[in-house]
């Protein structure tokens, strides 16, 4: 498990409002949370050093591109090794239909999430990108009905140790 990072109560701040919208510049930042913009700027760039912000991402709408069918694909492969692990997940990442890929505990070895043009598209992923392969043991299928993004996400609270008081 990779260390935590000591955040003081204006990193908190810039790090909810940079969750909120990324576009923000970074004189308007430094204004909400009360520093110069230069003081703002240094904050940013030692959060990405220390590696909390991780980049960037554009949220582009799935049914806006043709892929308005979304779902969830629990899979079990088996033999469970580490050698088939890898390459199955790299194989999964390549996948257009591709959204997210986690390794999990429990009887699912791997929980994907898609995006797919209609009912047709989904059984012929699942047919011929999973099941067809030999290391794939089971998948079940769940459609998504809809989703909600949910509030940024900042450290557990300062009692925990995790937050510079």
């Amino acid at each position: 498990m990779a260390a935590s990072v000591v955040l003081d109560p204006v990193d908190l701040d810039i790090l909810r409002l940079l969750q909120n919208d990324a576009r923000t510049t970074y004189r308007d930042l430094a204004a909400q949370v009360g520093v110069a913009p230069s003081t703002c700027l240094d904050r940013v760039n030692r959060l990405r050093r220390s590696g909390v912000i991780l980049g960037h991402v554009l949220r582009l709408d799935p049914a806006k591109l043709g892929r308005g069918l979304e779902a969830l694909l629990s899979v079990q492969v088996r033999p469970h090794r580490r050698e088939l692990v890898g390459p199955f997940v790299e194989r999964v990442r390549a996948l257009p239909e591709a959204r997210t890929v986690f390794h999990l505990t429990g009887p699912d070895d791997y929980l994907v999430h898609v995006a797919v043009h209609d009912m047709a598209d989904l059984q012929r992923l699942v047919l011929d990108s999973f099941t067809s392969r030999p290391e794939v043991a089971r998948v079940e299928t769940r459609l998504i009905f809809q989703q909600w993004e949910c509030g940024p996400l900042l450290p557990p609270a300062a009692n925990h140790g995790d937050v510079a008081p």
